[in-house]
């Protein structure tokens, strides 16, 4: 069961969704499913949650979300530009109006010159655009897959909330 924060996020998105007729996807990295258990733990996501795809190695996210390979080797697979094509893919893949992606360093390893275990990046595609999130977490590999999990989450419900206001005129 996700905790309590993180199903108050997703019962507040789910509302929203199902008010506005939004439908999401999910493209996750570090989290590895989290973000998507906290959305189907609450009874009637399916009514606005397409799917989720867990790519976790750099051919996944290629073949799966279709990032580009130029992509992954130029800036690496945690970047503000592979998560947003993260993003783009996963709503393009499933049809969507709002994808959100995350990719990261959880920890404890991973860290490389200029990118430090805790960073992140959490993106959200959807008629608009594509907003980047750029995270430095401090804890340790949980606590950075809670933070992430956390900020996907809340940035889904501030790209839903802006959505179903430009639907309903408010």
């Amino acid at each position: 069961m996700a905790e309590p924060g993180l199903r108050a996020l997703a019962e507040r998105l789910q509302a929203t969704c199902l008010a506005a007729g939004l439908r999401v996807a999910l493209a996750e990295s570090c989290t590895g499913g989290r973000v998507g258990d906290a959305l189907t733990d609450v009874a009637g996501s399916s009514g606005y949650v397409a799917g989720g795809i867990v790519a976790y190695e750099d051919a996944a996210k290629a073949a799966l979300l279709d990032v580009p390979a130029a992509l992954l080797a130029e800036h690496g697979a945690v970047s503000a530009e592979v998560g947003a094509a993260m993003a783009e893919g996963a709503r393009r893949r499933f049809g969507v109006d709002l994808a959100v992606a995350v990719t990261g360093i959880a920890g404890p390893g991973g860290a490389t010159a200029g990118k430090q275990v805790g960073l992140t990046f959490v993106c959200a595609a959807d008629a608009a655009g594509t907003t980047v999130r750029r995270h430095a977490w401090d804890g340790d590999r949980e606590a950075n897959k809670a933070a992430s999990a956390r900020a996907a989450l809340e940035l889904l419900v501030e790209r839903a909330g802006v959505l179903a206001a430009s639907r309903t005129g408010r």
